[in-house]
């Protein structure tokens, strides 16, 4: 199958992650930290290396915060959970993910959904300056949307968060690999990852980098330090990481995160030279409903959301399916973002490369496109 649902996960790895994996299953099957025999020393050694790798990758100076998580979603609930409490005022934007949404709501912390202008981000950062109130604690972006690519500020709108004494946290799900993010550079206090996506890991991998303190933890048990204590450490990483770790997939994200460190530039302009064509074919083809003005890879990461005039984007998604392309349908689990493209009551088509998509998948996916678009009258229910 001609794979171009990569903003969900990757659906392809490199032979350097698959062969560690393999290697942590047959040669590092021990508990890292619990034990003092050969094999727990090495599992602890390639943990670390793998903290350090992913700590370069992302301008982060301390090693023990970065901190492995089964998901990006459960790298955010632990920031949110664990820094804000009722009463606290935290600024989000109106294109974030139900990794954000659904924690506020369930937390019932007070909210602002800035407006993000899609042409000018001098109006974005205006936006998010003008939303600070007395009790504003953290402001929380995307890196970019899931749903249309857009990139955020993030070096300015750290500088903000900066100015006015606030946490600034990052939900880096769609940025971490295919954009330049620094946590230093941009003043991060937080960034999630989904290891999963832009960093060729395994499913079920996340990361989240805490460049401060998490005050309350969402788990606790066994982290093979201070036993005797009925109390979480303090420090990190034990903290934020209680029980068995997925060595597998640490192993996994540490080859993938060198693989991204060695490949970063072939990657981005693979990704961008196949989006940027295809938008410009949807551009120029009847019939192609786009939620962007323009497309430019300053701007936008490589996802484009479109729709087929008068297909519910689920239809055009199955017939792509039917010829052997995968692409997703539906709201991208980001309700909010479509309400402001006008598009939550049918959901787009979402379409995100990957390094190892080729000229020819493109071409094939364009044929598909087109003519899905001329014999669109008998789909139309």
């Amino acid at each position: 199958m001609i794979y171009f649902d990569n903003a969900a996960t990757s659906g392809k790895k490199p032979p350097s992650v698959i062969n560690a994996v393999n290697k942590a299953l047959t040669e590092l099957s021990a508990n890292p930290g619990r034990s003092g025999h050969n094999l727990s020393k090495r599992a602890s050694e390639l943990i670390y290396e793998t903290r350090k790798n992913v700590a370069e990758l992302f301008g982060f100076e301390k090693t023990e915060g970065v901190i492995f998580t089964n998901n990006c979603t459960q790298s955010i609930n632990t920031v949110l959970k664990g820094v804000l409490s009722k009463g606290d005022h935290i600024i989000i934007t109106d294109m974030e993910h139900n990794a954000v949404m659904r924690p506020i709501a369930k937390m019932g912390l007070d909210y602002t959904a800035v407006n993000v202008s899609l042409t000018d981000d001098e109006n974005t950062l205006l936006n998010i300056k003008n939303a600070i109130k007395p009790n504003t604690k953290m402001i929380f972006v995307t890196a970019a949307s899931n749903v249309i690519g857009k990139k955020m500020p993030l070096k300015d709108i750290g500088s903000i968060a900066k100015e006015n004494g606030l946490y600034f946290a990052v939900d880096g799900a769609q940025g971490g690999g295919v954009m330049d993010i620094d946590m230093e550079k941009f003043n991060i206090d937080y960034l999630s990852l989904a290891a999963h996506k832009g960093l060729y890991a395994p499913m079920g991998t996340g990361v989240l980098l805490a460049n401060k303190d998490i005050k309350n933890t969402i788990i606790e048990g066994g982290t093979g330090t201070n036993s005797i204590s009925l109390y979480q450490p303090e420090e990190l990483p034990e903290k934020l990481e209680s029980g068995t770790v997925n060595l597998v997939g640490i192993a996994g994200i540490n080859a993938g995160v060198n693989f991204v460190k060695k490949y970063k530039e072939k990657i981005v302009k693979t990704e961008e030279n196949i989006i940027t064509d295809f938008y410009s074919f949807l551009k120029n083809t009847e019939n192609i409903e786009l939620y962007t003005p323009s497309f430019d890879t300053k701007n936008y990461v490589p996802v484009i959301s479109f729709n087929v005039k008068g297909l519910n984007s689920q239809i055009t998604a199955s017939l792509l399916n039917d010829n052997n392309i995968a692409v997703r349908a539906g709201l991208h689990c980001a309700p909010m973002t479509h309400k402001k493209i006008g598009t939550l009551d049918f959901g787009t088509v979402r379409v995100s490369p990957g390094y190892f998509n080729t000229a020819n998948d493109l071409a094939l996916l364009k044929k598909t496109v087109k003519k899905i678009c001329e014999n669109r009258k008998k789909y139309i229910e």
